[in-house]
């Protein structure tokens, strides 16, 4: 389907791997062709895009990078950006198809609904054919640059820790950047490959024009079912072993960590009071705290935090309350924020926002962007960004070597 797809300008594929997420209704979707968009800076993007969702009350499919973090409080982004995604961009889909268990609900905007025959001809025709056109074309490996050095880090992670030591912050989510200039990526390998090795329940094929994101990310940042809010935030990683009773050792370990588990509850604290904020009162609920999943890379615990909402309450001033998610800032929000915006040396753009769709209903999902390779496809500048929890029991090279276990499966596409 997606090979069918890339004759679009607007494609994007949100497929769950079968992980068995029992707040998804649909398995995969891929909405693809915009009869409208929506694309702005972060100068009152929350305003713009209540004002689109409102007016369109249809299905609608995009982004919000890191970078709307300067709509909700008084902040600015002026690091190195190579990338230069738009800081928001949704569009209204003329085609959708929706995966349930067994079967594929199609919805074309009337206009276009008498092209639905050919198009599933040509998708089981592609279907056919798969493994005979691009899918075999060899490419060469990319180097891959930091663009913080070892020592860099080390460095930034001291001052990080003073601020912690000083009371300004209590934890701070750091990210550093790994990229490369002036290459070719084929986006449906890259993809496919990642989601090969990762197998994420938040998998996004994303191309919007010359934008491309290509993602394995295990975290739901958050959803809205009728009146239900869930948001499911990540803290907590440990490698896997091949060997399974190792493998379930550090998977116990994890789960008994007492860092990883602050690190998870300082997190699951912050998005509770973000949801109380705007919840039915006395409705806020951690369902799960600090639960080992076990990924095809990490075992990762995750926190499930829950509330209710008026029926009325409108969804852009849900996300707008919520964003960024505490899993990518760190606590105080704001004031971790204003810390690592000085420390880190790239704009972190698409990386660390979220993918997503709302629904015609005012339903909507969105996960985390982490776990993913980024691409402008005009400029040849591909681009993956890693990064954790910083406490004040943080050590720097474990810290580090966390890094680079988070960077394995991007660095292993682009490299190979």
């Amino acid at each position: 389907m997606l090979q069918w797809a890339q004759q679009f300008d607007e494609i994007i594929w949100l497929d769950s791997n079968h992980h068995q997420q029992s707040h998804s209704k649909y398995k995969a979707i891929l909405a693809v062709d915009a009869i409208t968009a929506i694309k702005t800076d972060s100068v009152q993007a929350f305003q713009k895009l209540e004002e689109y969702q409102s007016n369109k009350n249809d299905w609608l499919f995009g982004y919000l990078t890191y970078d709307i973090k300067n709509d909700v409080e008084q902040l600015s982004s002026q690091n190195f950006d190579g990338l230069e995604f738009p800081d928001l961009y949704f569009f209204q889909p003329k085609k959708i198809f929706l995966f349930s268990e067994n079967e594929v609900e199609i919805q074309y905007l009337n206009f276009v609904a008498d092209e639905m025959e050919g198009d599933w001809d040509e998708i089981i025709s592609s279907l056919q054919k798969e493994g005979q056109s691009n899918l075999e074309t060899k490419e060469s490996p990319i180097k891959i640059h930091l663009r913080t050095s070892k020592d860099s880090y080390f460095k930034k992670l001291d001052t990080l820790l003073q601020h912690i030591h000083l009371g300004d912050i209590y934890e701070a989510n750091f990210c550093q950047e790994f990229y490369s200039e002036n290459v070719n990526v084929d986006p449906i390998k890259t993809y496919l490959h990642l989601n090969d090795i990762s197998k994420p329940p938040f998998a996004t094929f994303l191309k919007l024009d010359k934008y491309y994101s290509f993602s394995a990310s295990p975290e739901r940042y958050i959803s809205k079912t009728g009146i239900k809010i869930i948001s499911q935030p990540i803290k907590g990683t440990a490698k896997r072993h091949v060997d399974k009773k190792e493998d379930e050792k550090l998977k116990i370990e994890l789960q008994k960590d007492i860092k990883e588990r602050s690190e998870n509850i300082m997190i699951a604290d912050l998005v509770r009071n973000d949801l109380s904020r705007f919840a039915v009162k006395n409705s806020v609920s951690v369902e799960e705290l600090c639960k080992v999943y076990t990924f095809e890379q990490v075992h990762q615990m995750i926190s499930t935090i829950s509330c209710e909402v008026e029926e009325n309450i409108s969804p852009i001033s849900i996300l707008k309350n919520t964003f960024p998610m505490g899993s990518m800032t760190g606590a105080p929000k704001i004031s971790s924020m204003k810390i690592i915006e000085t420390l880190e040396d790239a704009k972190r753009g698409l990386y660390s926002g979220t993918v997503g769709y709302f629904t015609p209903d005012g339903d909507f999902d969105f996960n985390v962007i982490i776990r993913s390779i980024l691409y402008n496809s005009e400029n040849r500048y591909v681009s993956f960004s890693v990064g954790g929890a910083i406490t004040a029991k943080s050590i720097p090279e474990n810290e580090y070597e966390e890094c680079l276990l988070k960077a394995k499966a991007m660095r292993e596409v682009l490299e190979s």
